[in-house]
Protein backbone atom coordinates (compact mmCIF):
# COMPACT_ATOMS: atom_id res chain seq x y z
CA UNK A 1 0.00 0.00 0.00
CA UNK A 2 1.12 3.72 -0.78
CA UNK A 3 1.32 5.82 1.88
CA UNK A 4 -0.39 9.31 1.36
CA UNK A 5 1.15 12.28 1.74
CA UNK A 6 0.88 14.39 4.04
CA UNK A 7 2.31 17.68 3.40
CA UNK A 8 0.75 19.80 6.19
CA UNK A 9 1.66 17.35 8.84
CA UNK A 10 5.31 17.31 7.13
CA UNK A 11 4.99 20.99 7.24
CA UNK A 12 4.22 21.26 10.77
CA UNK A 13 6.83 18.88 12.30
CA UNK A 14 9.59 20.81 10.59
CA UNK A 15 8.22 24.42 11.98
CA UNK A 16 8.00 23.03 15.43
CA UNK A 17 11.48 21.58 14.88
CA UNK A 18 12.88 25.44 13.63
CA UNK A 19 10.85 26.73 16.36
CA UNK A 20 12.05 24.97 19.11
CA UNK A 21 15.64 26.37 18.00
CA UNK A 22 14.85 29.71 17.13
CA UNK A 23 12.85 30.32 20.12
CA UNK A 24 14.35 31.97 23.35
CA UNK A 25 14.14 29.43 26.14
CA UNK A 26 11.10 29.17 28.03
CA UNK A 27 8.77 29.59 25.25
CA UNK A 28 5.84 27.43 24.73
CA UNK A 29 4.93 25.86 21.16
CA UNK A 30 1.69 23.91 21.54
CA UNK A 31 -0.46 21.91 19.19
CA UNK A 32 -3.84 20.90 20.13
CA UNK A 33 -5.26 18.13 18.34
CA UNK A 34 -8.82 19.47 17.71
CA UNK A 35 -10.42 17.18 14.59
CA UNK A 36 -11.05 13.54 15.13
CA UNK A 37 -10.02 11.91 11.70
CA UNK A 38 -12.45 8.81 12.36
CA UNK A 39 -15.12 8.55 9.80
CA UNK A 40 -18.70 7.54 10.93
CA UNK A 41 -20.88 7.29 13.82
CA UNK A 42 -18.00 6.49 16.16
CA UNK A 43 -16.14 9.55 15.21
CA UNK A 44 -19.06 11.65 14.76
CA UNK A 45 -19.49 10.74 18.34
CA UNK A 46 -15.69 11.40 19.36
CA UNK A 47 -15.88 14.92 17.65
CA UNK A 48 -19.37 15.47 19.44
CA UNK A 49 -17.53 14.88 23.21
CA UNK A 50 -13.82 16.83 22.48
CA UNK A 51 -16.66 19.65 21.52
CA UNK A 52 -18.36 19.54 24.34
CA UNK A 53 -14.62 19.95 26.41
CA UNK A 54 -13.63 22.70 24.80
CA UNK A 55 -12.29 22.03 21.31
CA UNK A 56 -13.22 25.22 19.14
CA UNK A 57 -13.78 25.09 15.31
CA UNK A 58 -10.84 26.16 13.03
CA UNK A 59 -8.74 26.69 15.83
CA UNK A 60 -5.46 27.38 14.62
CA UNK A 61 -2.63 24.41 14.09
CA UNK A 62 0.17 26.30 16.43
CA UNK A 63 -0.11 28.24 19.32
CA UNK A 64 2.86 30.51 20.36
CA UNK A 65 3.48 31.89 23.75
CA UNK A 66 6.87 33.95 24.02
CA UNK A 67 7.70 37.32 25.48
CA UNK A 68 4.18 38.02 26.52
CA UNK A 69 2.96 37.35 23.24
CA UNK A 70 0.69 35.38 21.53
CA UNK A 71 0.76 34.16 18.11
CA UNK A 72 -1.55 31.38 16.24
CA UNK A 73 -0.44 29.87 13.15
CA UNK A 74 -2.35 27.67 10.70
CA UNK A 75 -0.45 25.49 8.18
CA UNK A 76 -1.54 25.06 5.14
CA UNK A 77 0.46 23.43 1.70
CA UNK A 78 0.89 25.09 -1.16
CA UNK A 79 -2.59 25.04 -2.19
CA UNK A 80 -4.10 24.23 1.25
CA UNK A 81 -6.99 27.21 1.35
CA UNK A 82 -8.75 28.10 4.91
CA UNK A 83 -11.98 26.59 5.84
CA UNK A 84 -14.85 29.18 6.70
CA UNK A 85 -14.22 27.90 10.73
CA UNK A 86 -10.62 28.99 10.26
CA UNK A 87 -11.01 32.48 8.69
CA UNK A 88 -13.92 33.20 11.65
CA UNK A 89 -11.17 32.02 13.91
CA UNK A 90 -8.56 34.42 12.40
CA UNK A 91 -11.06 37.31 12.31
CA UNK A 92 -11.89 36.69 16.38
CA UNK A 93 -8.04 36.51 17.51
CA UNK A 94 -7.33 39.26 15.30
CA UNK A 95 -10.00 41.42 16.30
CA UNK A 96 -8.86 40.92 20.31
CA UNK A 97 -5.33 41.56 19.35
CA UNK A 98 -3.43 38.54 19.18
CA UNK A 99 -1.19 37.45 16.56
CA UNK A 100 -2.27 35.40 13.83
CA UNK A 101 -0.30 34.05 10.44
CA UNK A 102 -1.14 31.58 7.58
CA UNK A 103 2.19 29.49 7.39
CA UNK A 104 3.09 27.31 3.81
CA UNK A 105 7.15 27.88 5.08
CA UNK A 106 9.69 27.49 7.32
CA UNK A 107 10.44 31.03 5.84
CA UNK A 108 6.43 31.86 6.32
CA UNK A 109 6.94 31.11 9.82
CA UNK A 110 10.46 32.66 10.80
CA UNK A 111 8.86 35.59 9.12
CA UNK A 112 5.46 35.56 11.48
CA UNK A 113 8.00 35.76 14.54
CA UNK A 114 9.89 38.45 13.03
CA UNK A 115 6.35 40.32 11.73
CA UNK A 116 4.76 39.87 15.20
CA UNK A 117 8.08 41.33 16.63
CA UNK A 118 9.25 37.72 18.78
CA UNK A 119 12.92 37.27 19.04
CA UNK A 120 14.27 34.66 17.21
CA UNK A 121 17.93 32.98 16.71
CA UNK A 122 17.28 32.67 12.99
CA UNK A 123 15.92 34.88 10.37
CA UNK A 124 14.08 34.18 7.47
CA UNK A 125 15.81 34.20 3.61
CA UNK A 126 15.22 37.55 2.38
CA UNK A 127 14.95 39.48 5.58
CA UNK A 128 17.53 42.02 6.66
CA UNK A 129 18.85 41.87 10.01
CA UNK A 130 17.03 44.75 12.05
Amino acid sequence: MKRRGTPEADLQRAVVTTLRFALPKGAIIHHCANEVTESGPRGAKRQAILVGMGVHPGFADLTVLCEGRVLFLELKSLKGKLSPAQEAFRDAVLAQGFGWALVRSLDDALGALADHGLTSRVRPAGRATQ
